[in-house]
């Protein structure tokens, strides 16, 4: 036999005793203004009517009279064996009031902020809000197409049979000691970074991170290198922790160390993308890395390092890490598992120099919540196991395809429009458009005919140039030929005046 579960909990509805109005009467004005609000959803299943006679302190015949009336109003339905539910054509004929934005009244004041919010908030710049289905050219999204559902329930549910004393309670702050231990030796095997799993903290994804490496080492108006264009999230990070952000240029090469320090000689930290810069895609050379982190030594500055997909490269050796290479322990390096394996994880980390690892330590003790241990555990199950290499190994492929496809499509469909350049790591490369384009107005007509792209005036301080930013990750070959086809068609509308 089915057991069903106990219904809606239904907050106390107060009773006055002393209305002229039955209590039946106002018990069913009460429960109906819940329905018609949404608070109660269409096809939820109520409490019986002996459970909410209890819960309202009234009696059964009372309960019924209310489950009656509201029966015959057709706001309720009743289920042979299953019991009453709000009825599904509450939704269907609820009358639809306009969405709009509350109006202020009139005098009002604006909420009083705290000065570092005011201050930041007109700084920061909106992100792009990422579609429910894939489409292209959607970045920083991987395949999800492609993704083991199958064997990560399996893992899931291992660590749900263990025992309730193992899974129901708090877990470390820092995160779990299995998923330490093992991203340390992950990091070790695929990027070269030697370090502790106590140097390995977990975060609810590297944007967490960047919030709270900002809160622990920034006052306000402190200046940070930013590659410009650069990363919108971890920009609005800084931004809202008092950084002044001093925007340095990016070439061929990563940022420009020489700009940087004729910009600011004293940073207090700089923030880079070195192994597949975001947007430009371009790897840091060597020469830059070094430059970098001796200007970091000499002014006693921090390196944040995001290596958000650099695991995700397709020719030769990648390039190491900053912090493989680091001698002054200057380097924070920040990982994320959102673009190797799926959004909705949020499982981030950083790996902090030995001098800051206490620090980390405590304020993670103090203040943080953590990420939730179901996933931490089957995450780390997925390390240690092996499944993370080979699925890293298998996803190289299938993107090393879905950027051909692209690389292919654009030399037939935009050729003297856009140049497509190739990228040796991550989930997107850069279009660079022909003069007379402006790519802010590209971006915007293409997201009017269902393709997504960013332009990378988007995201910089200052003009940088004609560019679009193209995911490769989201969608297999044959949607991304079909999209190229669609904007090569666009570009050509626009350059003749019909868009």
């Amino acid at each position: 036999m089915v057991k069903y579960a106990a219904g809606a909990l239904i907050p106390p509805i107060r009773i006055d005793r002393n209305d002229d109005a039955a209590i039946s009467v106002q018990l069913a004005g009460a429960l109906r203004n819940l329905i018609l609000s949404g608070q109660l959803a269409a096809g939820q299943r109520l409490p019986s009517s002996r459970t909410f006679a209890r819960e309202q302190n009234v009696s059964r015949t009372t309960a019924v009279n209310v489950y009656e009336q509201l029966t015959s109003e057709g706001l309720i339905q009743s289920r042979v064996g299953a019991g009453a539910f709000v009825s599904d054509a509450v939704e269907r004929d609820r009358p639809q009031a306009p969405v709009t934005a509350p109006s202020p009244m009139k005098g009002s004041k604006p909420p009083r902020l705290a000065r570092l919010s005011l201050d930041a908030s007109e700084q920061f710049f909106p992100r792009i809000d990422h579609p429910n289905v894939p489409r292209a050219f959607v970045t920083g999204m991987p395949a999800y197409d492609q993704f083991p559902m199958a064997l990560w329930a399996r893992l899931s549910a291992q660590y749900w049979r263990r025992s309730p004393s193992l899974v129901l309670g708090y877990s470390d702050a820092a995160g779990l000691p299995e998923l330490r231990a093992a991203i340390a030796r992950h990091l070790w095997a695929n990027r070269g970074i030697s370090c502790t799993p106590d140097e390995v903290f977990i975060f609810n994804g590297a944007q967490d991170a960047f919030n709270r490496i900002g809160q622990m080492l920034l006052n306000q108006g402190d200046k940070v290198w930013f590659e410009n264009p650069g990363h919108i999230g971890a920009r609005n990070s800084l931004i809202s922790n008092g950084a002044t952000l001093v925007p340095v240029p990016v070439d061929s090469e990563g940022m420009d160390v020489s700009v940087g320090l004729a910009l600011s000689k004293s940073f207090r930290l700089a923030f880079v993308t070195p192994a597949a810069q975001h947007p430009l895609a371009v790897t840091m050379s060597l020469t830059r890395r070094l430059e970098l982190l001796n200007a970091a030594e000499r002014c006693g500055a921090w390196i944040v390092e995001d290596d958000f997909n650099g695991e995700l490269h397709y020719s030769g050796y990648p390039a190491p890490t900053l912090k493989s290479i680091d001698q002054t322990g200057r380097v924070i390096y920040v990982g994320s598992f959102s673009k190797v394996m799926f959004a909705a994880l949020r499982i981030g980390y950083v790996v902090a120099p030995p001098d800051l690892a206490e620090v980390f330590r405590r304020i993670a003790g103090a203040t943080m919540q953590g990420v939730p241990a179901n996933l931490q555990a089957t995450m780390a199950t997925f390390v240690s196991e092996g499944h993370l290499a080979t699925h890293i190994r298998r996803m190289r492929r299938i993107y090393t395809e879905r950027q051909n496809a692209l690389l292919s499509a654009a030399e037939e469909h935009l050729g003297g429009l856009l140049d497509v350049r190739p990228a040796a790591a991550g989930l997107q490369t850069v279009g660079h458009l022909a003069e007379g384009f402006d790519d802010v107005e590209v971006a915007r007509k293409a997201g009017e005919r269902g393709i997504i792209l960013s332009s990378f005036n988007r995201l910089a301080f200052a003009p940088v140039g004609q560019g679009l930013i193209m995911g490769f990750g989201a969608v297999p070959p044959r949607s991304i030929t079909k999209s190229v086809a669609q904007l090569g068609e666009l570009l050509r509308d626009i350059r003749d005046g019909k868009a």
